[in-house]
This record gives C-alpha cells, structure tokens and sequence, in this order.
C-alpha cells in the first residue's frame, strides 16, 4: 500500500468520526496555544530585561576588580564574584596585555577618575570661571575608546602618538562640559553662580554655559591645598573631539577625559605638590573589559577569573534574570503539559476506539494480504493527523491570544470608552501586568518562527506517540476472529 493511499484513508477514517475526531483535537489544540504562549511570554520577558539591563549598562562590558594605584579610586564599584585564588595576579599593564589578547576581547582599559587630585579647571579672565576640584576629570586608554562603543559629535580621538606644546593636556568633553564651571565673583548662594542645562532666563531663552569648552582657553592647575605654603602647576587643555553622551556612561555627559598617560602624570605630579609617594609600579584597581558578543562574555568572564581577580558584568545580572523567567516558564509550562498529557491520553482512547469499531475491516486487510507494517502505520497516520491539526489551530489560536496580549492597552481603551458611551464609570489599570515583562516595541509576547515549527513537530510527535499502542494492537487482532466480528 502506497504512503499517499495511506494518508487518504486515514483521512477518511477521521472524517467519518468528526465530533470524536473533533474533541480529541480540542485538547491537543489548548496544550499547544498553552505552551506556545508560555514560551512566547518568557521569550518577550527576556528581551524585556536585555533592554533594560543595556540601559544600565554594556552588556558586553567586564569590570575586572584588582588591588590600588596611587591615588586611584574606584567608579561604580558594585557586587563582585569572588575568585577562587587566594593570590590573585597584579592587574598592571602586563595581564591587561594579556586580556587585549583572548579570544573576543575587542578592548581593555583602565579607568581613572580625579576624585583624589587637588585642583581644579579654570577659564575667563583671571579665572573667573571654576570647576572646583578635578572630580568629572577621567584617564582612559586612547586606544580602547572607539572599540568599547564611545562616538564623538565632532572632533578626533586622543592619541598616544600625537604630539601637542609643552604643558598641553588635550582632552575630549562632553557635550554639557561647560555647565560644570561656576562664576566665582558671585556670592555661593546666589542663584546667578551657577548655570546648568535647560536653564532659562526671565524670557524663556535657555542660558548658555558661562564658557564654550571648544572656543575658550581652559587652564588646569593642581594644588597641594596648602593655603600657607601653596605650591600649583598648570597646563593649558586643548580639546580634541566632543563625545556623543552615552547614558550608560554618565560621565560622557559633562566629563574631560584624558589620555591614561597624562593622568598617570598628573598623579605623579599632584604626590609630588603633596610630598607622598607614588608608586608607577602598583597595579590598577579598576581595568574593564569589552567582549564582542553577549554570547562571549561569560567564557572571557571565566578566563579572567582564573587569574583569581573578582570580576562583575552585566551579564551576570542577566544570567540571574534569566533563571528567574525560566523558573516561571517551567511552573507555567508544566501546568501547559499538563493538558498536552491529558490530549495524548484522548488520542490513544480515540485511537484505541478505532480498532474496536474497525476489528473486521483489519480482519479483512489481513485476508486480503495486506502487512503489518502498513496496518500499523495507518493508525500512526490517523494519531499523528490528529496532533498535527490540533498542532495548527493551536497556533492559530495562540497567535491571537499573543495578538491580544500585545493590544491590551488598546483594547481597555475601546472597552473604557465604550462603558463611559454607556454611562458607566469604569478605570482599569493594566500597569500590573505591564510591568516587567514588555518591550521596547509595545509587546509583552513575541512568537518566533521557530516555536512554530517546534510546536507543530511536538503536538505532531504526540500525537504519533499517543498511537503507538493501539497500532500495535491492532497488528495482534487474529485475522479469522476480526472477520467473525460483528
């Protein structure tokens, strides 16, 4: 018997039983919109959180956590994962050497931030404008900057390799830079001291900062805050580019960043004003990482840590969110697969009724020489249509309940408005169920081609499951009792 004449009957066979046919197909159809749903649910969630972790921060960015340098201070220290060594090796130069070289690594770098010089940037006439004490000053690896995702709006990246005049610092700033400085010829409570962005006048007109940071000469002195025995060096600061703020990166907001080589000068020099000592030789307290994909983070992320430095990502809060909604999904999947198990059950009871009704019809298929294997396989058929239908409406089906999950806000909308066309105050608050599980794009459940074909090969392969043992005992009927049948 030829496959396409199988399938023929199999389908006249179901559609000679169509309410039985029909039921069994109903319960195949509610598993698989079930887990459909769930799955789609966990898959929109996911993103959701992806989308709100990168706007905290670089996902594919490792803070690597070593011991101090100078006068170096930590930015944005958070939660660690211990390390496994009790001697961990120095994070200087040389590891960071050896970082830039692992597979996906795109860029490594110390970063430097000024909390702990003394001094401050100055511009106008008689330096009346300030930016009192060097905290939004920053050292940074030249080289590391574009690869690790910063742009400039105009202007050219610091290089190691240019050359500037004597006691010529140049940085980049960001594009607020010049609402950090103040006017010190007013009083510090007066109003008119400072200027921040957005600020107005009494006609509306926004203020402009008090200097133009690409336009106006910028001096920046260190001191050892002796106010009896004062001791100061400047250095005049060319700016070189803009930076393109980066909220995930506050800094490039209103920050001056330098080459790593002038800040590690700059703290030398700001040890020397202060007679302590500096160490070139000690090792970093901050480096970060950029890794080329998400995917790579976790292996880099390893092979850091068996240098036995602490390290913390991004990812590692991604991670612990991921198990969160995989948790939920198994809870809510299991009780989906519940209803798939009870539909497998109807199939093998639909399948198994078959046999009885169709005992003397198998009795004449043997009579007639037809084999085992083709009984069987049509019983398997007939199960495997039922779950490959029940597989399609259930896609369908789960396909509109994602369509309305993803138009929940619109359709309270046209149901608020239509019970205030009635008369009745209604007020439904949706946000509840918004909350943490929607997208940039609006939608709280996303269906991937894949969980289609997933979801059809599954209810499919159920249903086929399911007719394995009422196949077989259809092939053990004797073939003279089936013919005696009534």
């Amino acid at each position: 018997m030829k496959i396409s004449d199988q399938v023929a009957l199999a389908a006249k066979n179901l559609s000679r039983r169509k309410g039985r046919t029909a039921l069994t197909v109903i319960g195949v159809v509610v598993g698989t919109c079930a887990v459909i749903v769930m799955i789609s649910l966990g898959i929109a969630q996911n993103k959701a959180y992806d989308e709100m972790l990168q706007s905290w921060g670089d996902l594919t960015q490792i803070q690597v956590y070593g011991g101090n340098m100078g006068m170096a201070v930590s930015i944005g220290g958070v939660t660690t994962s211990s390390s496994s060594s009790e001697q961990p090796a120095k994070l200087d130069d040389a590891l960071i050497k050896v970082f830039r070289s692992m597979d996906h690594v795109v860029a490594a770098t110390p970063y430097y931030e000024g909390y702990n010089l003394q001094g401050r940037v100055s511009a106008g006439m008689n330096d009346r404008y300030q930016i009192s004490g060097l905290y939004n000053l920053y050292g940074i690896d030249p080289a590391a900057m574009e690869p690790m995702g910063f742009t400039l709006t105009d202007g050219t990246w610091l290089s190691d390799s240019a050359t500037y005049p004597k006691d010529t610092l140049p940085v980049l700033v960001g594009p607020y830079t010049g609402y950090n400085f103040e006017d010190t010829r007013r009083s510090p409570s007066s109003s008119k001291r400072y200027r921040w962005q957005g600020m107005t006048d009494a006609n509306g007109n926004e203020l402009p900062p008090f200097v133009d940071v690409n336009k106006d000469d910028m001096t920046l002195t260190l001191s050892n805050g002796d106010a009896e025995n004062p001791k100061e060096m400047t250095w005049k600061l060319q700016v070189v580019g803009t930076m393109a703020m980066d909220e995930k990166n506050y800094w490039t907001q209103g920050g001056i960043v330098l080459r790593l080589k002038d800040m590690k000068m700059l703290m030398k020099e700001s040890a020397d004003l202060l007679n302590t000592k500096y160490d070139e030789n000690a090792e970093y307290q901050n480096v970060y990482v950029k890794v080329d994909e998400i995917e790579n983070v976790d292996a880099v992320n390893e092979a850091i840590k068996e240098y036995g430095l602490s390290t913390y990502s991004m990812s590692d809060t991604r991670k612990e969110m991921q198990k969160q909604v995989a948790r939920n999904q198994m809870m809510l999947g299991g009780l989906a697969a519940i209803s798939l198990f009870v539909a497998a059950l109807n199939i093998a009871n639909t399948m198994t009724m078959a046999i009885y009704e169709r005992t003397r019809e198998i009795g004449v298929m043997k009579v007639l020489g037809c084999e085992l294997k083709n009984i069987r396989q049509m019983f398997l058929i007939e199960s495997g249509f039922i779950g490959f239908i029940g597989g399609v409406a259930g896609a369908l089906l789960s396909w509109l309940v994602s369509l309305v999950l993803n138009n929940l806000m619109l359709l309270a909308g046209l149901l608020m408005g239509l019970l205030q066309s009635l008369g009745i105050q209604a007020n439904l608050d949706l946000s509840f169920l918004m909350n943490g599980g929607m997208t940039s794009s609006g939608t709280m459940s996303e269906i991937p081609p894949w969980l289609i074909l997933a979801a059809l090969a599954f209810a499919t392969g159920i249903g086929i499951l399911s007719g394995i043992a009422p196949a077989n005992r259809a092939v053990k009927i004797s073939a003279l009792e089936a013919i005696r049948h009534e």
